[in-house]
């Protein structure tokens, strides 16, 4: 009986060892069948997934992460809906026909939710850049600029970038299309009028520094009226208030008890004599 029991387990010990390289062939076979016909799809961060069946875009949009799919059947392309910025330069005329350069910088993503049907219908980021953003800035730029004239473009430059943005924003928002920002980074015009605008900023300042110095001129002789009027209502106070009494009052106070003399042949003699007045009386 023991014997029959240790010829079993040495059956079962053989058959297993036998069965071992079968086992990691099937696992070497599966793994490698995975990495060739990748039943998942990863989505990275920023990204998300349009699914197609056979090439047809489904409504279904892959967010981040790892998801299964059927290798052969089901393919995945990723676009990102992160914010990306572009610059253009774009030509145009302003009211006055005034030929304007203007170097305009934009940040935008693409929608999450309806990246499957931006791509089905436009493309990838280089295509949505090149067919979509491209004519719709240089459409609105020129639109804009042409509603004013270039002294307006320079002054009023902030409502200029608002109605960019605005206008642009509604154009695009039709395609799926987020317009996060509108810079207008620079302007610049033909050589004779930047000379002109230059002249014409220069004359104005000339005019303002002008315009201070009269008025300074006009403010100091306005003080010397001032300064003059008061020296002379400062004479007449004094004059009214200076009556004969009060200034003979003044003289008895400062008399010191001597009479004034006057210089004659006979030497200096009182300006009064008190003894020949006397006598007389």
């Amino acid at each position: 009986m023991l014997d029959f029991e240790k010829a079993r387990n040495r059956k079962v010990n053989i058959n297993v060892k036998g069965k071992a390289p079968l086992y990691w062939t099937g696992g070497i076979i599966f793994l490698f069948l995975c990495i060739m016909l990748r039943p998942f799809t990863i989505i990275n961060a920023g990204e998300r997934g349009v699914v197609m069946k056979f090439g047809r875009v489904q409504d279904t949009v892959l967010d981040e992460g790892i998801h299964p799919i059927v290798p052969g059947i089901t393919t995945v392309k990723t676009l990102s809906v992160r914010v990306q910025k572009n610059t253009f330069n774009t030509h145009a005329a302003s009211r006055d026909m005034q030929k304007v350069t203007t170097e305009l910088a934009i940040n935008w993503h693409v929608d999450p939710q309806k990246v499957n049907k931006i791509f089905q219908q436009v493309g990838d980021e280089q295509r949505i850049v090149d067919s979509i953003i491209t004519p719709a800035v240089s459409e609105v730029l020129k639109a804009a600029t042409a509603r004013k004239t270039a002294e307006e473009i320079i002054t009023k430059r902030t409502d200029l970038k608002d109605e960019i943005d605005r206008n642009l924003a509604e154009r695009l928002s039709d395609y799926g299309l987020i317009i996060d920002d509108v810079s207008l980074v620079d302007f610049s015009f033909s050589p004779e009028f930047a000379r002109a605008i230059e002249a014409k900023q220069i004359a104005e300042q000339e005019a303002k520094q002008a315009e201070f110095i009269a008025r300074k001129a006009t403010q100091e002789a306005q003080a010397e009226i001032n300064r003059a009027k008061g020296k002379a209502e400062a004479q007449r106070l004094l004059r009214e208030t200076l009556t004969p009494e009060l200034l003979q009052k003044q003289a008895i106070e400062k008399w010191d008890g001597q009479f004034p003399h006057v210089m004659t042949g006979e030497g200096t003699l009182p300006f009064i004599n008190l003894k020949t007045s006397a006598e007389s009386n």
